[in-house]
C-alpha cells in the first residue's frame, strides 16, 4: 500500500488530494496538555494554509534514554489522554511510539498510527502486536540496518493481515557519535510498495555524548528536508518545540516552532516543481 492509497485511509487526515508530501510533526515528548495543544494548534493552522496532510506526533513515554536521570514522561495514561484530546479538538490523526508488546493495544485505544522505534525495528513480537491492532504501523529504520533489509519488517506487518505500513528513514550510524543519510534508501524502500518518510530531526542527532545528553545539528534540518523532497520522499517527520532549549527530551535536534512555516513553504514549492 503506497502513499496514494495509505495516506487517505488515515483517520481524519486532511488535504490528502493536494499532491503534497505528508507531515508527521510535534514535540518529542508530551510534556503538558497546554504545550501539546499550543503546538498542535499552530501546526494545524500552518498545514491547513499550505494544504499539507498532517499527523500530530508526541511520545507518551520515552524509554530509550542516555541517562537514567533523563525525562521519561508525565505518566502513560495522562499523556495518551492528551494525545486523544489533541485529535478530538483539532480533528487530527495522532501518533506515538511504543516499546513493548503490551503497549500496542493500550496506545491503540488513543492514537491512529503506532510508531516502532528505530532500535526496535527487528523486534518481531512488537511489530506483530502493533500490526494486530489494525492501526497504521510506522517502522523507523534502525541506524544499523540497510534499506534493503527493511523489507522483512514490512512483511511481518503484512503477514498479520495488516497492509497499512510505512517506513521512516533516520540515518545510519557513522562512527560513534554521528549519523549520515544515504538518500538511495528512499527509493529502495519505496520499491516495497510502502510510503517512505524522512525523519529530518533524528537523522541529525549526535548520540553517545560524554555528558549523557544526546546532541544534534538542527541547523541542517532544512538541508535534510529539501534533499528528501527532491528525491521523492512521501512524507517528512519533523519534531518541533516553541523553545527547544527548554524541551525535556531531544531539544538539541528539534526545529524551533516559529521556523516551521517558512521551511514548509519552501518545501511545498520544491514539491510543486517536481
Amino acid at each position: 500500500m503506497d502513499s496514494f492509497s495509505l495516506v487517505p485511509s488515515i483517520k481524519n487526515i486532511s488535504h490528502h488530494t493536494s499532491k503534497n508530501f505528508f507531515l508527521i510533526s510535534g514535540p518529542c515528548a508530551i510534556e503538558s496538555e497546554d504545550m501539546a495543544m499550543q503546538i498542535a494548534e499552530k501546526l494545524k493552522n500552518i498545514t491547513y494554509k499550505l494544504q499539507i496532510p498532517f499527523v500530530f506526533k508526541g511520545s507518551y513515554r520515552k524509554a530509550n534514554r542516555s541517562s537514567i536521570h533523563s525525562f521519561t514522561g508525565i505518566g502513560d495514561e495522562k499523556a495518551l489522554k492528551i494525545l486523544r484530546k489533541v485529535a478530538d479538538t483539532f480533528d487530527l490523526p495522532v501518533t506515538t511510539d511504543i516499546h513493548t508488546d503490551e503497549e500496542a493495544a493500550m496506545a491503540a485505544e488513543y492514537v491512529d498510527i503506532l510508531q516502532i522505534p528505530a532500535f526496535l525495528c527487528r523486534q518481531t513480537s512488537l511489530i506483530k502486536a502493533a500490526a494486530e491492532t489494525g492501526k497504521v504501523v510506522n517502522i523507523k529504520k534502525g541506524q544499523f540496518m540497510s534499506p534493503e533489509s527493511m523489507v522483512h519488517a514490512v512483511q511481518k506487518v503484512r503477514e498479520c493481515h495488516n497492509h497499512k505500513v510505512m517506513l521512516t528513514e533516520r540515518g545510519n550510524t557513522f562512527g560513534y557519535q554521528d549519523l549520515i543519510v544515504d538518500y538511495r534508501g528512499i527509493p529502495t524502500m519505496q520499491s516495497f510498495g510502502v510510503p517512505v518518510v524522512m525523519d529530518c530531526t533524528h537523522s541529525l542527532q549526535q548520540p553517545n555524548q560524554p555528558s549523557g545528553i544526546t546532541g544534534g545539528k538542527p541547523g541542517l534540518i532544512a538541508t535534510i528536508a529539501k534533499a528528501a523532497i527532491a528525491v521523492g520522499a512521501d512524507g517528512l517527520f519533523i519534531e518541533t518545540h516553541p523553545v527547544p532549549s527548554m524541551a525535556k527530551s531531544d531539544g538539541a535536534n528539534m526545529l524551533p516552532l516559529d521556523q516551521l512555516e517558512g521551511l514548509l513553504t519552501q518545501l511545498v514549492r520544491i514539491r510543486a516543481s517536481l
